[in-house]
């Protein structure tokens, strides 16, 4: 359970590669974190950052984990917590996709679909009820600007965003009282090896920057964190935008 500092002891990463998620581990162990489970596909990037973190004081265990296996996440996740109870899960999985691309393969836009959202309800809910059973944790979600409005440019990326934005807030409203709290985090643009060559777009941040995000908003049992955070007022101001003029807009 959290410590007398407030920052979870344990950390159970769904997407164990993802810069993200590594910057928020490397936070969470300098704060006290001391038990990561990282779950992924296996690969020798899973097994570098396992020993990553390692060198920074924490126990690190790796565990087989496939997006689009929905029908094994009970068996895989189950391992977890039966090790132990888990403080913070982090939802760190997703694929950019190739928008052009997927427009003209439609079982490659299923994939997105599969990987960013029916992936993330199997997991959410294996997660949801393990957390609600220990009768404490946070089950903390990567969502994206992406999907606050259908955009030209991206929107098979930004539906499936859009469904898991809509599920982890619905879940957060199921699990009130239960001890268990879910963040929705919502970033913009983010340099990172996915988004590396394409065009870098206003309010770009870093994943250091979402990591300290993620931590500041667990410290302040936050439902919904932005960022950066200017924007919340941005996106309230599209969503609002008459579609004739929305599609004209550099967004």
């Amino acid at each position: 359970m959290k410590d007398a500092f407030g920052a979870p002891q344990s950390l159970l990463v769904l997407g164990g590669t993802s810069e993200i998620a590594l910057a928020t581990a490397r936070r969470l162990i300098a704060l006290r974190t001391r038990r990561v489970w990282l779950a992924g596909r296996p690969s020798p990037a899973l097994d570098a950052a396992a020993a990553e973190l390692r060198g920074r004081g924490a126990e690190v265990h790796t565990v087989d984990f496939d997006a689009l296996d929905s029908a094994s996440h009970e068996a895989a996740l189950g391992k977890v917590f039966a090790e132990g109870d888990i403080d913070v899960v982090l939802m760190a999985f997703g694929v950019l996709g190739d928008q052009a691309r997927d427009e003209e393969e439609p079982m490659a836009a299923v994939r997105v679909a599969q990987t960013n959202y029916t992936g993330a309800v199997s997991a959410g809910l294996v997660c949801a009820g393990a957390l609600q059973a220990q009768g404490h944790g946070s089950l903390v979600v990567l969502s994206s600007v992406a999907g606050e409005r259908a955009r030209r440019a991206d929107f098979i990326y930004g539906s499936s965003k859009a469904g898991l934005d809509a599920f982890a807030q619905g879940l957060g409203d199921a699990l009130q009282g239960t001890g268990v709290q879910v963040m929705v985090v919502r970033p913009g643009f983010v340099r990172t090896r996915a988004t590396a060559g394409l065009p870098e777009q206003p309010l770009a941040t870093g994943p250091e920057e979402v990591a300290e995000a993620i931590v500041t908003g667990l410290r302040r049992r936050s439902e919904t964190v932005w960022v950066p955070g200017s924007l919340r007022v941005v996106m309230t101001a599209l969503r609002h935008v008459p579609r004739p003029l929305f599609r004209r807009l550099p967004v």
